[in-house]
């Protein structure tokens, strides 16, 4: 079964749907480790570094953005890491996963409409054509 399970978050709805399907699959091997992953998106990053009173601040508002997932795994009985990435996400998490030895990548989908995602294309999208592992997207 899988050992090691990268669940990219994001903070939003989907992120939550998509760590309740990698607690179901976890839940299948008591050696199974979740790595979360939050990317710290560079547009975003510059506005929060501004806002920020310290560098712990700064790290404490990413790890509230994941908190429902972090709750979740908790709740579950799921032993889980997180790790904080800086970039754009889409390449960050493929590089993660590709250079990490992951048997699955878990990650929720933004939901856009067919307009939207041939114009802007989705993280999830760029990811699962990348990504070197299996990968579960969640809707």
């Amino acid at each position: 079964m899988y050992k090691h399970i990268v669940l990219a978050a994001d903070g939003s709805e989907n992120a939550d749907r998509a760590a309740k399907e990698t607690i179901k699959i976890a839940s299948m091997s008591k050696d199974c480790v979740v790595e979360v992953v939050y990317v710290a998106d560079f547009e975003n990053a510059k506005t929060e570094v501004l806002h920020s009173s310290s560098k712990e601040a700064l790290e404490l508002e990413r790890r509230r953005k994941i908190k429902n997932v972090e709750k979740l795994l908790n709740e579950s009985k799921i032993y889980y890491k997180v790790r904080i990435l800086h970039g754009i996400p889409g390449p960050e998490i493929v590089k993660f996963a590709n250079e990490n030895n992951v048997d699955l990548l878990v990650i929720g989908s933004r939901g856009l409409n067919s307009l939207q995602e041939m114009v802007l294309g989705s993280v999830s999208h760029k990811v699962i054509k990348r990504v070197n592992c299996p990968a579960l997207v969640v809707k």
